[in-house]
């Protein structure tokens, strides 16, 4: 059994459309799969129309949150999508990134000189969840930069967007209460970010299991063998739910869907407990 269980589409900062996105999936052999876009859910019922029976598709969502003083992604899977705390959670993310992003618009003027056209910002406006990715996409089409990273790095990484992030202990409650499992995404650190130590991992972990999380995102494509093996054995010691997946984005990061590790030594779908017990 082939999984992945961290996956983006357009609906937040992946390249692909569903119908593209779940045509790549069932080419990529994988039997379950769970839809994970930023602070979206929108994606999903696109996404179940369109995945035949045979393959297990995971309704998925990773919010962006602080929690206590914990910068965190918390991935929510097999959510009650109808249950009305989750969708007020999720309406209240959008006006946290139309403040990010507005303010955003402004340091690339005030800073950087560079005014947005019109209908660059009905494009960024257009969309359900708009990240730096989007706006670094811009400055590669003007040839600003070389590609989207360093457009970050150099444009938009000194902006202070001041805390535009859920409440992380809200928001592992609110999971929980539609019916979902809460996990810690890429744990010892994401896409670009300096991994934890295991001594820096460990005060983190006890505070988290504090705020109620569920488990650990143990296989992520940017991990090691050795730093993989460490997460799952804080999972065992501590009685939490294994979770893994790509954190797959199309043409905007170098992962290709299934990738499970740093090396690509492919994983076991029934590993990832998330699956066995919070089935679609």
């Amino acid at each position: 059994m082939k999984a992945d269980l961290h996956i983006h589409s357009c609906y937040s900062d992946g390249s692909d459309t569903i119908a593209e996105l779940a045509a790549k999936i069932k080419a990529a052999g994988l039997d379950v799969f769970a839809l994970t876009d930023h602070d979206t859910i929108e994606g999903c019922e696109e996404m179940a129309a369109m995945i035949p029976p045979e393959i297990t598709f995971i309704r998925g969502v990773e919010l962006t949150c602080l929690a206590g003083s914990i910068k965190c992604h918390i991935l929510g899977y097999n959510y009650d999508p109808c249950e009305k705390s989750l969708f007020s959670l999720i309406e209240h993310g959008k006006k946290l990134r139309r403040s990010k992003l507005e303010t955003r618009i402004k340091y690339l003027k005030d800073v950087w000189g560079i005014e947005l056209t019109q209908p660059e910002l009905d494009w960024l406006y257009s969309r359900r969840s708009v990240v730096k990715t989007h706006l670094a996409n811009i400055l590669v089409s003007r040839a600003l930069a070389l590609d989207n990273v360093s457009a970050m790095k150099k444009y938009l990484d000194g902006c202070k967007t001041g805390n535009t992030r859920f409440d992380g202990i809200e928001a592992i409650k609110i999971i929980k209460q539609a019916g979902g499992v809460a996990i810690w995404a890429h744990p010892l650190g994401g896409e670009g970010e300096v991994h934890l130590t295991e001594s820096g991992f460990i005060p983190r972990l006890k505070e988290m299991i504090g705020y109620g999380i569920q488990g650990l995102e143990c296989h992520y494509s940017r991990y090691s063998q050795s730093e993989t093996e460490f997460l799952l054995s804080c999972a065992s010691k501590n009685n939490l739910l294994v979770s893994g997946g790509s954190d797959y984005h199309g043409t905007n990061k170098d992962i290709p869907l299934g990738k499970l590790n740093r090396e690509g030594i492919e994983v076991e779908g029934s590993e990832i407990t998330t699956i066995l017990r919070y089935k679609a």
